[in-house]
């Protein structure tokens, strides 16, 4: 597997308060992205910044991580068939396709394909 970027995801209690903490504290502009309701991400080079609405997982559950992938749907087949718990394989209109991978200990990690 090659990845093609990487996207940190932080749960968030209030998305405007933490939109703003965020582009203040890391002295960015508005988000590059909305990709849907309840996330705004932030296109820093390396790796995206996503900003999730998700009061019950904030401060709990912590950082996510998801990678962007070539074929989301190619990936999961593969990792399904070395017998690794895969996730269902979700579309989100004509924007993105993923599903979790869940690691030993429960953490999830995120494969993400970009539609159109």
């Amino acid at each position: 597997m090659r990845a093609k970027a990487v996207t940190v995801g932080i749960p968030v209690r209030d998305l405007v308060a933490a939109t703003a903490w965020y582009r203040s504290a890391l002295d960015l502009a508005e988000p590059d992205s909305e990709p849907v309701d309840g996330v705004v991400e932030f296109d820093l080079g390396p790796f995206w910044l996503q900003l999730a609405l998700a009061p019950e997982l904030a401060g709990a559950r912590g950082i996510s991580v998801n990678i962007s992938v070539e074929d989301a749907g190619s990936e999961r087949e593969r990792l399904a068939a070395l017998g690794l718990e895969v996730g269902p394989l979700e579309r989100f209109e004509s924007f993105v396709e993923l599903f979790a991978l869940t690691d030993p200990d429960g953490n999830e990690i995120g494969f993400v394909t970009e539609l159109g």
